[in-house]
């Protein structure tokens, strides 16, 4: 089996491209990244010592290079991570994100259609369904949930899944869609919520926290989302969306508190900002048709899961900082100089 992993040097993406690297010894894992800010290659340090391991920078919009790999290569499996992924930055420029999430899937779909593959993996996000009202807690997000957007960001991901279903109706591509709930664990990138207010409180800075912090989000530990794509993409029905969910919900506030607590550091630090335009008010995700239908279950709960992915961050200070001086980005800037097409690292298959 050969699987392309895009957005393999980001957050989800590596631990992903970890996951199957230690449970299937005969599988080729190829990952293709552009290695933009969120990108980051030192991420796979351990993944570039596997003999059935590639690393490929490039964009997943740039068509030349997409459609060169699958004619080299032959994908068996395409599981796409790669897009961009902030909503605060999605805000500032939505074009970035159309252009990524919206033209490189059409690109890597245009792409499966020319040289067939096994099945084309989508991965998505909860906040394609909108929010729900904190004063209903026994409102979940099924897979029949209407899709209602946001920011930028969440349109751009719908308008992707959208696409995604169509090609697998026209022209008969092989796909599945999994929509999940915030993650957490290691190699978060440190804009985000819980790595964010970590890396301040060992600093004793201000955590801010916006509006009143009681927006709640459905907390899933990256590990257990790695586990339901597996499944998915080998026992899940073609065409099928599902969704990935914790039970794990949390208001923002409240993870601030415990992350403060564990690191033994004063509520004092926290501080209200300005919330957020168009803010969210409540996800939550109801998995039970990946549990009815695949047999999946999560491994972590979020009490387990918080206190190990904590000292993820205690023990890998050096990565953390590394990318919050920019110093990463240094490193890819030396190391692919002015590289404009593609490189292989890793041995060839």
């Amino acid at each position: 089996m050969k699987i392309l992993v895009t957005g393999g040097a980001g957050f989800i993406g590596s631990n992903f491209i970890y996951f199957l690297l230690d449970k299937y010894k005969d599988y080729d894992v190829v990952c293709l990244d552009k290695l933009t800010y969120a990108g980051n290659i030192t991420t796979l340090d351990r993944a570039l010592k596997f003999s059935n391991f590639k690393f490929v920078k490039g964009d997943i919009s740039d068509r030349k290079l997409v459609l060169s790999l699958f004619e080299e290569l032959e994908f068996d499996i395409v599981v796409n991570f790669a897009a961009e992924s902030h909503v605060d930055r999605s805000i500032l420029n939505p074009g970035i994100f159309l252009q990524t999430n919206i033209i490189g899937t059409q690109v890597l779909l245009d792409a499966c259609r020319k040289y067939g593959i096994k099945r084309f993996h989508q991965v998505s996000t909860d906040e394609v369904y909108g929010d729900l009202p904190l004063d209903r807690p026994d409102l979940f997000f099924t897979e029949n949930t209407p899709i209602c957007t946001s920011s930028p960001y969440s349109a751009s991901k719908a308008s992707a899944d959208l696409l995604v279903q169509a090609y697998n109706r026209t022209f008969n591509v092989p796909i599945s869609i999994s929509r999940c709930s915030n993650n957490y664990g290691p190699f978060h990138f440190p804009e985000k919520l819980i790595p964010l207010m970590i890396t301040k409180a060992l600093k004793d800075e201000s955590l801010p926290v916006y509006g009143t912090g009681e927006n709640i989000r459905d907390w899933l530990h990256v590990y257990d989302h790695c586990s339901a794509i597996d499944l998915i993409i080998h026992k899940g029905e073609n065409g099928a969306v599902y969704n990935v969910g914790g039970h794990n919900e949390k208001t923002n506030l409240d993870v601030v508190k415990i992350l403060l607590d564990a690191l033994q550091k004063p509520h004092s630090l926290i501080t209200f900002v300005e919330d957020r335009k168009g803010h969210d008010m409540r996800y939550a995700i109801d998995p039970s048709k990946l549990t009815d239908e695949l047999g999946w279950s999560a491994k972590y709960t979020f009490e387990t899961g918080i206190v190990e992915t904590i000292q993820w961050y205690l023990d890998n200070q050096k990565w953390v900082k590394s990318i919050i001086s920019g110093e990463y980005l240094s490193f890819i800037d030396e190391y692919y100089g002015d590289l404009k097409w593609f490189l292989w690292l890793g041995q060839d298959m």
